[in-house]
């Protein structure tokens, strides 16, 4: 049996991810792909447990970085790997891109720390392909303005939002072959014409 793929979504809150999952789930599942969608923090029981402590309880920067690689090591453990090894294209919600942008951008956590907990956890297990949705974080924060119940994240300012969007970016630049930005202030549909073009070799 041929081994599915993992592709994994990236950006800002209020970069808009969210809204195009379905159709990158359909444009798959056009081409005859079995499609799981899942999320970080989350995507198994316990996941989703820490995932209501990391968004909602105040914590040290340190203390929200392990919390987010022990529930990325069940997600890969339980969910990622045995549905890549049945065939299925997984789609997740954010993965390690995330705790580099936001733990390490964001937060000021070193990259080193964020590197020893990647290497501990996945070891080189990566995304074969990541969509960064990028927006300035005027567009972003406007976005976010209009939210229920934000979460600790959402409730950061402007500068914390910079300090992630420069850190997604780099880590794009960093890792040229498996990232594509994709400019998320497009009008949808020309968003999706991009993600049909990008879909249509994973």
């Amino acid at each position: 049996m041929t081994a599915g793929k993992f592709i994994t979504l990236e950006g800002v809150d209020g970069a808009g991810k969210s809204t195009h999952i379905p159709a990158i789930a359909r444009l798959l599942q056009a081409r005859g792909k079995e499609v799981l969608l899942t999320r970080e923090p989350g995507g198994t029981p316990l996941g989703e447990k820490l995932r209501e402590l990391l968004l909602h309880e105040n914590m040290h920067p340190e203390t929200e970085s392990m919390l987010m690689f022990a529930a990325r090591r069940e997600h890969i453990e339980q969910v990622i790997r045995p549905a890549l090894a049945r065939g299925v294209y997984v789609v997740s919600d954010r993965f390690t891109d995330a705790s580099f942008a936001y733990q390490c951008g964001g937060r000021g956590v070193s990259t080193a720390k964020i590197g020893q907990l990647e290497q501990w956890v996945q070891g080189d297990f990566q995304p074969d392909l990541t969509l960064l949705f990028d927006v300035p974080v005027a567009v972003s924060t406007q976005r976010l303005a209009g939210a229920r119940n934000p979460d600790r994240f959402e409730q950061e300012g402007a500068d914390f939002f910079e300090r992630i969007r420069n850190a997604y970016l780099a880590r794009a630049g960093q890792f040229p072959q498996r990232f594509r930005v994709i400019d998320s202030g497009k009008p949808i549909p020309e968003i999706h014409y991009e993600l049909e073009e990008i879909l249509s070799i994973v």
